[in-house]
């Protein structure tokens, strides 16, 4: 299959996945808001450009804040291309001897109001150099244990891993760990997922693994957040989250590859930022 064809399936995969998870987010809010009798809160978009002249791509980011169940939650596209800096190139699979590159993806960051419900992150991706792979991963920061949730939840994951592999499952939860882990706390941001990256042995299987991956994270967040929304909770535990939320901060802007790999393609600083917290505090 031409590299152009499986650039395109990609990139309008990552699209309709955007505009599903956009619309179950706005229908959560507004379930709350019927049960509620509140206003629900819906996205607001931005377009953003490499550069001025469009030739090296963009996306659109999409941010909803302070709604009924999201205190923040980022709903990222993007689609750059373009050159790699000199310092950069040699870190990318494929970019040493020519850094021209391709690259798109979604990601998706949840902060949820209630600290009973876990802030979810998610993200698939495909890039092109002379070497062209999918990566990505699923991954849930609880600030309150729920050993019964943690154990739905890395089940669900499996099932979703065995569809495809069978060694996929315990490959990309070790991973994860090993990735979602803060080493100047020595300790980990959640309680794990999948993590994967590099896959480019069969185009056709990985690409259907990602969509598969990208469906279950719709499945899960839509039933943690449906069992737990109408929770009470108190002050204490608000507290609690706001810790784990400054761990949050902390990975992304110590550790994640994703804004890394932003900042050094000319990403759009508010897009790949849209990861952080509206509040956080640290101890």
């Amino acid at each position: 299959m031409n590299i152009e064809i499986k650039k395109n399936l990609a990139k309008n995969w990552f699209i309709l996945l955007r505009d599903i998870i956009c619309y179950e987010i706005e229908e959560l809010e507004k379930e709350f808001g019927t049960k509620k009798n509140k206003i629900p809160k819906k996205f607001k978009s931005q377009i953003w450009r490499k550069s001025d002249n469009n030739d090296e791509g963009g996306g659109e980011f999409r941010i909803l804040n302070d709604g009924l169940i999201f205190e923040k939650v980022g709903v990222n596209f993007s689609e750059v291309y373009g050159k790699f800096n000199a310092n950069f190139k040699n870190k990318i699979l494929g970019a040493k001897n020519n850094p021209r590159f391709w690259a798109s993806g979604v990601s998706v960051v949840m902060h949820m109001k209630n600290p009973k419900i876990p802030a979810m992150h998610f993200n698939t991706r495909f890039i092109s150099t002379e070497k062209n792979w999918f990566g990505g991963g699923i991954d849930i920061t609880p600030c309150i244990k729920d050993s019964k949730e943690a154990r739905w939840f890395h089940r669900e994951l499996k099932i979703t891993c065995n569809r495809h592999n069978k060694e996929y499952y315990t490959k990309y939860k070790n991973w994860c760990n090993k990735y979602f882990y803060l080493n100047h706390r020595k300790e980990m941001r959640g309680v794990g997922g999948i993590f994967f990256d590099y896959k480019k042995n069969n185009w056709n299987k990985d690409f259907f693994f990602v969509k598969d991956v990208g469906n279950t994270f719709t499945y899960i967040f839509k039933k943690i957040i449906k069992k737990k929304m109408l929770s009470s909770w108190i002050k204490k535990e608000k507290k609690i989250q706001l810790l784990k939320r400054g761990r949050y901060v902390e990975f992304n802007l110590l550790y994640d590859r994703g804004t890394q790999f932003g900042l050094n393609t000319g990403g759009n600083t508010k897009a790949i930022l849209m990861s952080l917290p509206p509040i956080a505090t640290w101890n």
